[in-house]
């Protein structure tokens, strides 16, 4: 079954307000196998609303509506959704006392333009608003449901959970959709493409879709798949995914359900610390406190995080952490040698069992033809190991950060993985 999401108000599209109502009806409606096919938004205009009805009627089985059901003349949908189904406005004695009865619960007169609420088209099937005043509307046209409700997400949130996703399960003979995203750092997007590509053309034969998710330091990788036996389903993905490890293992970091919030690479370094009853320490130079903000809004965290230093000249660096005048003199802060230093005296300073230290060149400006910008050294060390990278990104400072971040974390998380 196929669906479209229709957003009507002049506050989305001119960015007044984020349309999150489209992003979590899509989470719930992939969760009973419902496959959303479009998502569109319109302004509060008749002409514009009609058209995106007849185009969503097109291409979808359900069309689900939020917006523009307010008491206010700039709210039109009940009248064009009345027009567009040939189905006068009439009063709805029970919308009418659900009306009546929000108002004077809160011990307030209800108003004419509050009774208003009551109308619908005749040819409705109402649904219950029992956190607002405007009533949801189920109306059908050749075939294709439309389901109009409120614009407010906690009202329309409602509405879904408790009335119109119990009715389409119990109406409906509907698939498994299944979703599992795999997340990978230190690799672009076209490089992860040539590597896994044999492995990508043989996803189709077990009905398996891959979408390749970029964003800056990371690239996810969403296999999705439906059918009528979710344990098969979930076997094949597995399976898919136990394939792909061969090929992409060094870059993976974690894993996805569809629904689940992503876990991040500061998440899953402090489990395996917790685990392990170890813990880390910061010296951020380039990322100027990024990474030990990361790590500061995981609750709990102060089981294994002691804590950073942000030496952003040499200066500091020499006086916080000891790194040497001679160092700084012939490799510079932007060093191996100068990161090295910069870990293993802030493992000592704040005894931990790991440390990680970066420095690098964020830009704008700084770089040099032998060090240009986005030159980043990172290190970790432990009381028995150390390792030292280098990295070279590119000229945007606000990218160089974040990168620089997630590449320092998922260093320090194989470092812990691999070093006792």
């Amino acid at each position: 079954m196929k669906a479209e999401i229709l957003t009507i108000g002049d506050e989305i599209l001119i960015g007044q307000i984020v349309n999150t109502n489209s992003v979590w009806m899509a989470q719930e409606l992939n969760a009973i196998g419902i496959s959303v096919v479009h998502i569109a938004s319109v302004s509060d205009q008749a002409e514009a609303i009609e058209k995106a009805l007849d185009a969503a009627s097109t291409r979808a089985d359900i069309v689900f509506i939020t917006g523009g059901l307010g008491p206010t003349k700039d709210d039109i949908t009940k009248k064009v959704l009345a027009q567009y189904f040939n189905a006068p406005l009439v009063i709805n004695e029970a919308v009418l006392a659900d009306v009546t009865a929000f108002f004077t619960k809160r011990g307030r007169e209800v108003g004419e333009l509050n009774r208003m609420q009551a109308l619908v088209p005749g040819r409705c099937e109402v649904i219950r608003n029992l956190n607002g005043t405007a009533p949801g509307m189920w109306l059908t046209k050749n075939g294709v449901s439309f389901i109009s409700m409120p614009g407010v997400p906690y009202e329309m949130k409602a509405m879904m959970s408790d009335s119109i996703l119990p009715r389409i399960k119990t109406h409906y003979q509907l698939p498994f959709i299944y979703h599992k995203t795999v997340l990978t750092q230190g690799i672009g997007e076209s490089n992860l493409a040539g590597l896994i590509e044999s492995w990508e053309d043989g996803l189709a034969a077990k009905q398996i879709k891959l979408a390749y998710l970029p964003q800056p330091g990371l690239v996810r990788l969403r296999l999705s798949t439906w059918g009528a036996d979710e344990a098969l389903l979930r076997a094949n993905v597995d399976a898919a995914i136990e394939a792909l490890l061969p090929l992409a293992e060094k870059y993976i970091y974690g894993y996805e359900l569809y629904g689940q919030a992503t876990p991040s690479l500061a998440q899953i370094i402090v489990g395996h610390l917790k685990d392990r009853k170890e813990t880390v320490a910061l010296a951020e130079s380039c990322t100027g406190g990024y990474i030990a903000s990361l790590f500061t809004s995981i609750a709990g965290v102060s089981e294994v995080f002691k804590g950073g230093v942000i030496p952003y000249t040499n200066t500091m660096k020499q006086r916080l952490l000891n790194v040497s005048a001679t160092t700084l003199d012939t490799t510079g802060a932007v060093s191996k040698a100068c990161v090295l230093e910069m870990a293993k005296n802030t493992l000592r300073c704040f005894d931990s069992d790991y440390a990680l230290a970066i420095s690098g060149i964020a830009g704008p400006g700084g770089g040099t033809d032998e060090k240009p910008v986005g030159t980043v050294w990172i290190a970790v060390a432990s009381a028995h190991k150390e390792l030292a990278m280098h990295f070279q990104f590119g000229d945007n400072r606000e990218r160089n950060i974040q990168m620089s971040a997630l590449t320092a974390l998922n260093m320090l998380r194989k470092f812990i993985l691999k070093h006792k």
